[in-house]
């Protein structure tokens, strides 16, 4: 399997089962990273917990539960949305040379393009999303294991993956 194809393939599966985790445990803070591989997941989740609903997270998708590969707290969220706002801002800048005054007088306008580019990004951001993660060819999908690594405090899961 392609590494790319993979990763969307995964990225999707992350997002699901964060999705379904959610629904159960709605006040955990857990965060993730997909791979070629699977998926890194950080958080404090008893790992048999968290496999078990990675593998139901895997059956919905391929069920047609395609909306569980959307998650509003993705990164592509949040990049589109900081390119956006800083890619305005800077040019609310341009023209002001190096004159402090000039800097200053304009940022009230950078401000507002800042704003602009954030609430442009919001509806950007998943339609990228969507386009980047692959649900229509997740049935070959399964997942292997779920193991956890400990760091102190920090609490790391490795959910691994291949296609059939």
């Amino acid at each position: 399997m392609e590494p790319l194809s993979s990763v969307r393939k995964n990225h999707a599966l992350e997002h699901a089962t964060l999705n379904v985790l959610n629904e159960k445990l709605a006040s955990r803070r857990l965060a993730g990273f997909s791979d070629a591989g699977g998926f890194w997941l950080i958080g404090d989740v008893p790992t048999d917990v968290l496999l078990e609903n990675a593998r139901q997270a895997l059956k919905r998708l391929q069920a047609g539960e395609h909306k569980l590969a959307m998650h509003a707290n993705c990164g592509t969220n949040i990049v589109v949305s900081g390119l956006l706002a800083g890619s305005l801002a800077w040019l609310g800048m341009v023209g002001a040379g190096k004159s402090f005054s000039k800097k200053v007088r304009r940022i009230p306008l950078v401000v507002l393009m800042v704003m602009l580019g954030y609430e442009l990004g919001k509806p950007l951001g998943p339609k990228l999303q969507q386009k980047m993660i692959k649900t229509g060819e997740i049935q070959d999908l399964e997942v292997l294991d779920a193991t956890c690594y400990q760091y102190g405090t920090l609490i790391v899961h490795r959910v691994r993956t291949r296609s059939r």
